[in-house]
């Protein structure tokens, strides 16, 4: 029985980076994880191998289209090979988690976690049982793809993400259901490589929650891509057809049948929370997450719990700033827990999508009086040179003290330009203050000042 101050079930970017605040304040540390590589889904199986997907994929759509003095003749995508550079993008990261792991005396004990008793970790491998002791347990078991009841997911006709990013096949038609960000990004990865791809959502617009104009913008990109949309509309069931699979859709107009020869679901994720040993220490649950306070204790004394295993928003980097809050919280040297409306939401599709805070429908929904700035990317200098006009940046701020309340942002690199608003929103500045700030030109940032300046009615460019 090895004996620590703080167990860490889970490896991934919630466990991992607790883990290291844990020892960076002094606390003999283990992480325990079943799976063969450390980082979790979001490293392996998530967001590090979809972004490298998607790299590709921009690449091969942006030469297809032709690229003004480049001439290439002949191309075709090695597909095959896009799935191994994304497993090897993923590998050197994990093998990079392991180093930090080593860098910081984190001891990783490799096997499935489960909470045993009071401060005891019991875990399983193929070495047998045994028993880690620690006065503090760190729940980050995180999720995994929601599948519906009764569905068969045999990775060659019917697929969620993660037999996706294995498949090295292009399918000649895809259908993929659900209109948030899994679904998007794999949406337009197949048809930036000429696969007929069909979107089905059921709410009323793509990415739901996000703003409306923003995602109009998005639909209306898909759809120059002919990728065909079909929002208001659920899924109803698949069979398989021939080689391929017939899916029953249902929409304002009724049923429908979609022929094609893979269907992909993306329609959410579950928590992990089988076997985790939760109701013999009494860690309440709510609405099949794990519930916690704003210091993220359970109902389970000594018990904590961060990621998505305890529900929205399930993003990797909030799973980070929770774990780092958690671990600060247990060694008394935090006293306020996290403010989700700065923590930013990103789509990297193209166009990508980034949002942070309140949509200016939201705001109003409030009764906050907003301004509200909105520059389109045409209005750049940068955008314009290197070919990337699509969408725009909105800052929605309070009318009477310039107060950022939000901005949503649809173009290229939003989900790089989104993190100048999160600091200012961070640092309650004001969108005058950011107005103020010099800027380089020419560059895709300046977007975001004039957006600022536009709040004010003082919009230079547009």
């Amino acid at each position: 029985m090895s004996s620590y101050d703080l167990a860490v079930i889970g490896s991934g970017p919630g466990g991992y980076v607790a883990a290291i605040r844990a020892a960076q304040l002094g606390l003999q540390v283990a992480v325990i994880e079943e799976e063969d590589r450390l980082g979790g889904v979001c490293l392996n199986w998530g967001c590090i191998p979809t972004k490298a997907i998607l790299k590709a994929a921009e690449q091969f759509a942006a030469v297809r289209k032709g690229v003004p003095g480049l001439v290439v003749e002949g191309l075709t995508p090695d597909y095959g090979a896009v799935i191994d550079a994304s497993r090897k993008a993923a590998d050197r990261l994990s093998k990079g988690v392991a180093g930090l792991m080593k860098k910081n005396r984190i001891e990783v004990v490799k096997g499935r976690g489960r909470l045993v008793g009071k401060g005891q970790v019991g875990v399983t491998s193929g070495d047998g049982e045994s028993v880690v002791e620690a006065p503090n347990v760190i729940l980050a078991s995180g999720s995994t793809e929601f599948i519906l009841p009764g569905l068969d997911v045999d990775g060659e006709r019917v697929l969620t993400s993660r037999e996706a990013l294995a498949s090295k096949r292009l399918p000649a038609s895809l259908v993929v259901i659900g209109g948030g960000a899994v679904g998007l990004e794999f949406a337009y990865s197949y048809a930036a490589y000429g696969v007929d791809v069909t979107v089905v959502e059921l709410e009323d617009q793509l990415l739901p929650g996000f703003d409306a104009e923003a995602a109009q913008v998005l639909a209306s990109s898909f759809a120059r891509r002919k990728v065909k949309i079909l929002t208001r509309t659920a899924y109803k069931a698949v069979e398989h057809s021939g080689a391929g699979v017939a899916v029953t859709v249902e929409g304002e107009k009724g049923e429908e049948i979609l022929l094609a020869d893979q269907i992909l679901f993306g329609i959410g994720r579950r928590a992990r929370v089988e076997n985790l040993g939760l109701e013999e220490l009494g860690v309440d649950l709510e609405k099949g997450f794990i519930a916690v306070g704003e210091d993220y204790r359970t109902s389970a004394e000594g018990v904590w719990a961060i990621g998505d295993v305890i529900g929205p928003p399930l993003l990797a980097h909030a799973a980070s700033e929770e774990g780092v809050a958690a671990v600060e919280f247990m060694a008394g040297e935090r006293k306020r827990g996290i403010d989700y409306g700065r923590v930013p939401a990103c789509v990297y599709c193209q166009p990508q999508v980034a949002t942070v805070g309140l949509t200016e429908d939201q705001a109003r929904e409030r009764g906050r009086d907003v301004a509200v700035g909105k520059i389109p990317f045409v209005a750049s200098g940068k955008a314009v040179g290197t070919g990337h006009t699509e969408g725009f940046v909105k800052l929605v701020a309070d009318a009477r003290y310039g107060e950022i309340l939000g901005c949503q942002i649809i173009g290229a690199d939003a989900t790089e330009l989104i993190a100048e608003v999160t600091l200012a929103m961070e640092l309650e500045s004001t969108v005058r203050e950011l107005g103020h700030t010099t800027h380089a030109h020419p560059t895709l940032s300046e977007i975001v000042k004039e957006a600022a300046l536009a709040c004010e009615g003082r919009a230079l460019n547009f």
